[in-house]
């Protein structure tokens, strides 16, 4: 069992140490606005991907602009994209998350950066004289399969955390509803009582002195 649980902290490590993606997830603010800068050489592949995970109608503007000022991409209260894009020259590229546009909602936003297409696993597999052998092969598969499986969980993850936020908040809805309603059955008891009660009450006359 033992074995078992470090040869899979040690394969996601690898994957952690040969992938050249960012992953973040960050807390923006109403009327708040984030970027972040990379730099990157000329004629490489880059990919930008985000997602929403909490907060108000789960949408944010979105914003890359190249070394040089260009506009590359920019979207309006988007609550999920991918971007991919080849750079043309080397430099600083910036890409901004904006919550400008609301004034109260509070947002958590995730995105994974991707510049450069991943190293191989086995550097020289190209200059193999002969086929890989049984070993090389499924160490070669092995990888693949695992960043498929690291990529379906952190999809996942964030779509249960969105889930779970909605319940939160519905849960804390219904109670806030329920407590208005034995509020109200309260009263409404209260009131009942009083008027059943005038009902049966004797009202005696008054008699005045002669």
């Amino acid at each position: 069992m033992v074995r078992k649980w470090l040869f899979w902290s040690l394969a996601v490590l690898l994957l952690a140490v040969l992938s050249q993606a960012v992953e973040l997830t960050f807390e923006l603010p109403d009327n708040a606005k984030q970027c972040f800068y990379e730099d990157v050489d000329a004629g490489v592949k880059v990919t930008l991907e985000y997602q929403v995970v909490t907060g108000g109608r789960y949408d944010v503007d979105t914003q890359i602009d190249g070394p040089h000022g260009a506009v590359l991409y920019k979207e309006t209260k988007k609550q999920y994209d991918s971007f991919t894009w080849t750079t043309d020259r080397k430099g600083v590229y910036k890409f901004c998350f904006s919550n400008e546009f609301s004034t109260f909602a509070h947002k958590t936003v995730y995105f994974d950066f991707m510049a450069g297409e991943e190293e191989p696993l086995l550097k020289d597999i190209g200059h193999h004289a002969t086929a890989m052998t049984s070993m090389e092969t499924s160490c070669v598969t092995i990888h693949e399969a695992l960043k498929v499986v690291l990529d379906y969980q952190t999809h996942f993850r964030l779509r249960e955390a969105k889930g779970r936020i909605r319940a939160e908040h519905m849960n804390e809805r219904v109670q806030y509803w329920s407590i208005g309603l034995a509020v109200i059955i309260f009263v409404v008891s209260i009131g009942q009582i009083i008027v059943l009660r005038s009902f049966f009450t004797e009202k005696r006359p008054t008699s005045g002195r002669i």
